[in-house]
């Protein structure tokens, strides 16, 4: 493509942003939320605070305190879950079906029996 070409084409852009702008420019919303930041921004500079200020102030409880049950990886932790050997009374709790003592029983009594003897799981 000729840069000739690519002039005109950039300039037809240009063109049909400016027409897009000059239809934000007159639309009543935008109108509105422009009248409400500038007057939010007076407000916290009265005040003397910050947009992070406010934003702990309307949200006390904020996503990233939910986002701490994640590990780094981004999933969700695994249940817990407690399995009771019913021949040996013994317990084992665990996040993971790669826990030492359920393996070996799953290998003695079989994976559906060992799924059998769970007792409880939890978050």
């Amino acid at each position: 493509m000729s840069i000739l070409n690519t002039y005109m084409q950039k300039e037809q852009q240009l063109k049909q942003l400016q027409e897009e702008l000059d239809k934000l420019k007159n639309d009543d919303r935008l109108k509105a939320e422009l009248e409400f930041k500038d007057k939010l921004e007076a407000l916290m500079r009265e005040f003397d605070k910050s947009a992070a200020d406010v934003i702990k102030l309307l949200d006390p409880n904020p996503a990233t305190a939910k986002a701490a049950s994640t590990t780094s990886t981004g999933r969700a932790k695994r249940k817990l879950k407690t399995y009771k050997n019913p021949n040996t009374g013994e317990v084992v709790e665990t996040r993971g079906g790669n826990q030492k003592t359920l393996k070996a029983w799953k290998e003695e009594y079989g994976a559906e029996t060992v799924e059998g003897w769970l007792v409880r799981t939890e978050d």
